[in-house]
């Protein structure tokens, strides 16, 4: 079997393709990219979770006073979510949330 040598590849590292599409760290479109990406991941994160504990969006809506909408925004990423709604969310599911500066 052929092994592929990376340093002969012609590949091109993700930060300069995000780059390329979306500008350097600190533009106005970067950020936006970058916060864009949060929320989809964040999204995600809660859409795994909450199929771990075996709940439809509307089951999760109830539980934590909330509309089934606004939980497929978030798990789409279309929603800018306050800390204490994100802590809400995961809590409904039996989980806690963790912020950690980097």
């Amino acid at each position: 079997m052929n092994k592929i040598n990376p340093k002969e590849m012609d590949i091109t590292p993700i930060e300069d393709l995000i780059k390329e599409d979306f500008g350097e760290v600190g533009s106005p479109e970067r950020a936006q990219f970058d916060m864009e990406c949060d929320a989809f991941v964040i999204g995600e994160q809660l859409k795994l979770e909450r199929l771990r504990a075996g709940l439809t969006q509307e089951q999760l809506a109830d539980r934590i006073g909330t509309k089934k909408s606004f939980i497929s925004r978030v798990e789409k990423g279309r929603t800018d979510v306050q800390l204490s709604t994100l802590v809400k969310l995961f809590r409904g599911l039996g989980r806690q949330v963790t912020v950690r500066i980097l």
